[in-house]
């Protein structure tokens, strides 16, 4: 990722960027996503990571991205309850080591939040925040992209920008209720969110019905007692989609757009590129995202970010929110690039998804079956299905990418993978 110097990967999933710290069971569960982030190690770059990865993944990454097992460190930081990732490596007196590791080469932390605890780590061991040329550029960057991580952040701006966006309402907490049969009356539903929220955490689907008889609204603890919520109609969802985008030196461009796969609004999966049934909304959606991108650039921000939107029947899409942040699919989206770099696959289809297998199994067991069914992954080829995220603590949730030559094909592939690792089904 840099010329000067390594890159410190710093999975920060214990972060106040998206959700605030009092989440703590919400953000513990997420961190678990953290090995993941091994995709991203090229000689010379350090993982800072606060959950253990398996010998058996670390090298089955390094075979298939190439990189000498010797030439990367990984520190694996023990738990500490839900505070960010820099104080858990200060508390295990790992900062040293880290400092140590990183050299005196022009090396940079990236993290998976731009927080004020990761530039304050970065600015405490010396180095530089990637990819901003000085900690205090990140440092100024901060202020904006903590406001679009959050929804009222996102709705003002959006609308200064021109989006089209679902009717609704900022309000407070004590508010939220009388918010929302203010917007029943003219929608049969409703969308209830708190400001600070990702993967659909604390959000609620509110129908007339649940509000008859004198029965209150109950939300989620999330954002105190008097935090700010968004009440929006509830529109009649054909897909949910997203496009990322990076914003550099050289200006902004799009990297990519798909579906996401969604359960009452919780994000599940991912698929990429956006399904025909949508691909007319390909063009606002960039251009949108192109918007956004100009106006985080002027306050400062550098890297990728996600613009997320729903279509509704009727083929409109209305823009919903941002993730001023690496997402749940930038990483992803790296790794199914460098790994189809050079194969016989261009411009790859693919998907990231989790299945739950009826027994549990380790992570030799699943890549053995992948193989035996030629499932796994083949580098030649550029096609086939990656277990991308380490093997789960219940043996049973695996998490994978599927790579192909077409949409259909990840489908087709998807559909053998759940029956090769006797998938539940639901």
């Amino acid at each position: 990722m840099t010329e000067t110097g390594s890159i410190i990967v710093f999975a920060n999933f214990l972060s106040d960027l998206a959700v605030d710290l009092d989440e703590g069971q919400i953000l513990t569960a997420w961190a678990q996503q953290a090995p993941r982030k091994a995709w991203l190690l090229r000689p010379g770059d350090v993982f800072v990571t606060p959950v253990p990865l398996s010998r058996e993944f670390l090298r089955y990454v390094y075979d298939l991205t190439g990189v000498p097992p010797g030439s990367t460190a990984v520190v694996e930081v023990p738990p500490a309850g839900a505070v960010p990732l820099a104080r858990a490596v200060r508390e295990a007196g790992l900062v040293e080591k880290v400092r140590a590791l990183a050299g005196d080469r022009g090396a940079a932390l990236l993290p998976t939040a731009l927080d004020a605890s990761a530039i304050a780590f970065a600015r405490d061991i010396g180095i530089g925040v990637h990819p901003y040329p000085t900690v205090e550029a990140a440092q100024a960057a901060l202020k904006t992209a903590m406001l679009l991580n959050t929804k009222t952040g996102f709705r003002e701006t959006a609308g200064q920008l021109g989006m089209r966006l679902p009717r609704g309402r900022m309000c407070r907490r004590p508010e939220a209720e009388g918010v929302a049969r203010d917007l029943l009356r003219d929608h049969e539903r409703v969308v209830v969110k708190p400001d600070r929220s990702a993967g659909g955490h604390g959000m609620r689907f509110v129908s007339r019905d649940d509000l008859r008889g004198g029965a209150s609204l109950a939300l989620d603890t999330v954002g105190g007692p008097e935090g700010l919520w968004v009440v929006e109609e509830h529109l009649d969802v054909a897909e949910s989609v997203s496009v990322q985008v990076e914003v550099s030196a050289s200006g902004t461009r799009t990297l990519f757009s798909g579906a996401m796969r969604t359960v009452e609004g919780s994000f599940t999966g991912y698929a990429s590129p956006l399904p025909l049934s949508c691909a007319h909304a390909a063009g606002e959606l960039e251009e949108w995202g192109t918007a956004l991108g100009r106006y985080l650039a002027d306050h400062g921000y550098a890297g990728p970010f996600g613009l997320d939107a729903l279509v509704d029947t009727d083929g409109v899409a209305y823009a919903s929110e941002s993730n001023i942040r690496r997402t749940a699919t930038t990483t992803p989206h790296a790794m199914v690039t460098r790994l189809t770099e050079g194969s016989a696959t261009a411009q790859p289809a693919w998907s990231v998804s989790k299945g739950w297998t009826r027994t549990a199994m380790d992570f030799d067991e699943v890549l053995a079956r992948l193989g035996a069914s030629r499932l796994a992954f083949d580098p030649d080829r550029g096609e086939g299905v990656v277990l991308y995220a380490d093997a789960p603590p219940d043996g049973r949730s695996w998490r994978y990418v599927v790579i192909a030559r077409s949409a259909g094909d990840v489908a087709e592939q998807e559909a053998a993978l759940g029956q090769v690792l006797e998938f539940e089904a639901g």
